[in-house]
């Protein structure tokens, strides 16, 4: 029998203050906290999976290790990166919508619903609910097949 991989469970990052970090994660992205306490904390990503947040003494980070959050449209995108650059002083790296380092060093690319690559989600229920359709992509628009 061949394994058939659902999608991700979880993601860890590591942080120096993980107080800190749950409330930077709390304000941008609205992420609900699930438990914490001595050092770590998880916090719930979407329906299915889950953010572990462990404070470590010394930061390692990484040249391009990183992990993607989806928000629902473009306008979320918008507010995701006037609070990073407005309220935290962020830099968003060149080239992306919304790819930026925490500030801890974890880097984050953030997409939308409107996102090709989401076709491997239609199954999840909070995707359904939204009302997107996946159509076959046309000549002008070539993968690009999402529509609202």
């Amino acid at each position: 029998m061949a394994v058939h991989v659902y999608g991700c469970n979880h993601i860890v990052i590591e942080v120096t203050d993980a107080k800190e970090a749950v409330k930077f994660y709390s304000d941008v992205f609205g992420l609900e906290m699930l438990r914490g306490g001595e050092g770590a904390a998880w916090c719930k990503l979407g329906e299915h999976q889950f953010m572990a947040i462990f404070e470590v003494e010394q930061l390692q980070p990484d040249r391009v290790k990183h992990f993607g959050l989806m928000v629902r449209d473009a306008e979320q995108i918008k507010e995701v990166r006037r609070k990073l650059t407005k309220k935290y002083k962020l830099k968003m790296a060149p080239h992306f919508r919304c790819d930026f380092r925490d500030p801890w060093g974890n880097r984050i690319q953030v997409g939308d619903l409107s996102d090709e690559s989401l076709v491997w989600l239609l199954p999840y229920q909070e995707v359904q609910k939204t009302g997107i359709t996946f159509s076959k992509p046309s000549r002008t628009r070539a993968g690009k097949g999402a529509t609202t």
